[in-house]
């Protein structure tokens, strides 16, 4: 059977959006329509004559609507297979008429956790006959149309417009995925809402719903596919909903590639550590920052991170924790941009960045809490890691100072910027930084020591480009994402001026490099907790 001739059709729907101008059309045919509760009601009021569900199936809603359509009349019309003799004779052996189209979306589960809602209401909420007859309906779709989404009313008007009050198989095929796919989602909210309230932040079975919101152009290489997908998961402490790179406003410049976007995410993450603090700006390529500073003005900000690293800052990603304004703005396009993130924008900024067409804005509105809870998910041959967020943030009373000479309170202060910076280096993480900004970043070495050095190289080329007559690094502080195993990348850093290291500790070698930190004369502080980015 390849088209299938509605006759009657069952609308329940939560979701009464285009509702009565599907009815309408449905009416129009000489479609009967059964419904329940609310919905017939609407459909009444809009001058349909519609049938009760009670009336259907000769039984009565009860125990507050929890049982209306759980009734064989309801589903022996879904099931039924029309074009066999047995399932004909039971359907008029027991007087259950064919159920053509059904119209259903589901209880608002997840609007009724995200608000807030208490647990009784919250379990009200879990749809039953819903996703039943969606079962029924998508399963026996040869026969039966199953419609889930309110976007897919107008084309269902259209083609039962052009076939005389038909579907097409093909239709029925389509929409019957998308009804599994809708309460597979479903079910999945729930078990992550009873997840949470068992207070299973890593539960033995785990569903991650999610739904595609744009198809990219390629992956991080032109052969590879590559799509952005959002989670559907109700608002729960261990998946927080927040608006990030994925929900922020593009104003201008062309698609966002799956590089730019993790890129970008990326530099939102580090730009959010600063969120309540003075003007930052941060320049990051290929998901490493190359520059971070905080200053008076965005402008001096981002000068400031440009110093740090103007060679791999060229089709960077720059990220901001203020409103841009037009003068930044400015500066920005002296040179190749990527991408710009940040809270908004003036008009000055934008009328400044429209001249540049290929350059991206996102605006993100107020930027995430860093120390939200979450997962992070990263697929592997043959299964996936998930682990929480590392939402740790210093605990500046828990801090160590190991070594003879102690911190001074500025040197304390770039002590912990720079911490916060190596946190989002790729491991293994250097970061040298003085008077709120970065002066020389090594990321992603299979070594320490290799990082160290191409830090301190970076900085020295820094000063070279810019003409200052000392490095950088002379009198700054650096900070390790892990500990050093030995003392030669703690030397390297004293050679490079640093005169303030800030580390994990926790070493078999601790001694060791204590004992070079003194013979330095420099001041070391242990903070007991390891950043490790993979």
């Amino acid at each position: 059977m390849t088209e299938t001739a509605i006759k009657t059709a069952l609308l329940s729907v939560s979701d009464k959006t285009g509702l009565i101008e599907l009815g309408q059309a449905l009416a129009a045919h000489n479609i009967k329509l059964v419904s329940t509760g609310g919905t017939a009601k609407l459909l009444r009021d809009a001058g349909l004559t519609v049938t009760d569900i009670s009336d259907f199936t000769g039984f009565p809603e009860m125990m507050d609507g929890r049982v209306k359509t759980l009734h064989p009349k309801v589903h022996g019309g879904l099931l039924a297979v029309r074009d066999n003799p047995d399932h004909i004779a039971a359907m008029n052996a027991h007087e259950i008429k064919a159920i053509d189209l059904v119209v259903v979306n589901l209880y608002p589960f997840r609007e009724t956790v995200a608000k807030g809602a208490e647990r009784p209401e919250v379990i009200e909420n879990i749809d039953i006959g819903g996703p039943s007859m969606v079962r029924s309906a998508a399963k026996n779709h040869e026969h039966v149309t199953i419609v889930t989404d309110p976007e897919d009313y107008p084309a269902l008007i259209a083609e039962l417009n052009d076939n005389g009050g038909t579907t097409t198989l093909k239709t029925r095929r389509r929409l019957a995925g998308k009804a599994y796919a809708a309460t597979a989602q479903y079910d999945a909210a729930i078990s992550a809402w009873f997840a949470a309230d068992l207070g299973e932040d890593l539960p033995e079975l785990l569903t991650l719903p999610l739904k595609k919101a744009s198809a990219l152009r390629y992956g991080e290489n032109p052969h590879q596919k590559a799509a952005l997908y959002i989670p559907t998961l109700p608002n729960l402490p261990e998946w927080p909903l927040v608006n990030g790179i994925a929900q922020a406003k593009q104003l201008q410049g062309k698609a966002l590639s799956y590089n730019n976007y993790g890129d970008a995410d990326a530099a939102l993450e580090l730009i959010s550590e600063f969120r309540d603090g003075p003007p930052t700006a941060v320049i990051l390529k290929h998901a490493n920052p190359c520059g971070v500073a905080s200053a008076d003005s965005l402008l001096e900000a981002y000068k400031a991170a440009l110093s740090c690293d103007s060679v791999s800052a060229f089709g960077g990603i720059i990220a901001f924790n203020r409103p841009l304004d037009g003068p930044t703005a400015e500066a920005i396009t002296e040179i190749f941009t990527e991408v710009v993130v940040a809270p908004e924008a003036d008009d000055a900024a934008k009328a400044v960045f429209t001249k540049k067409k290929n350059l991206r804005l996102l605006i993100t509105g107020p930027l995430p809490d860093p120390k939200r809870h979450g997962l992070n998910a990263r697929s592997i041959a043959g299964g996936v890691l998930l682990q929480s967020r590392d939402a740790e943030l210093l605990d500046q009373a828990a801090l160590q100072v190991v070594t003879e000479i102690k911190p001074t309170d500025q040197q304390m202060k770039d002590a912990l910027f720079a911490w916060t910076v190596a946190k989002h280096v790729k491991s293994n993480a250097i970061v040298y930084a003085r008077d709120n900004a970065t002066v020389g970043i090594g990321a992603g070495q299979m070594n320490r020591l290799e990082s160290a050095r191409i830090a301190a190289w970076k900085a020295e080329d820094a000063a070279k480009k810019a003409g200052w007559a000392e490095v950088h690094t002379k009198g700054s502080a650096v900070a390790s994402d892990a500990f050093f195993p030995f003392a030669d990348g703690l030397i390297t850093a004293t050679e490079a001026g640093a005169t303030t290291v800030i580390q994990p500790g926790g070493s078999i070698r601790d001694q060791e490099v204590i004992d070079a930190a003194n013979k330095a004369g420099i001041a070391m502080i242990f903070t007991g907790t390891r950043h490790f980015r993979h």
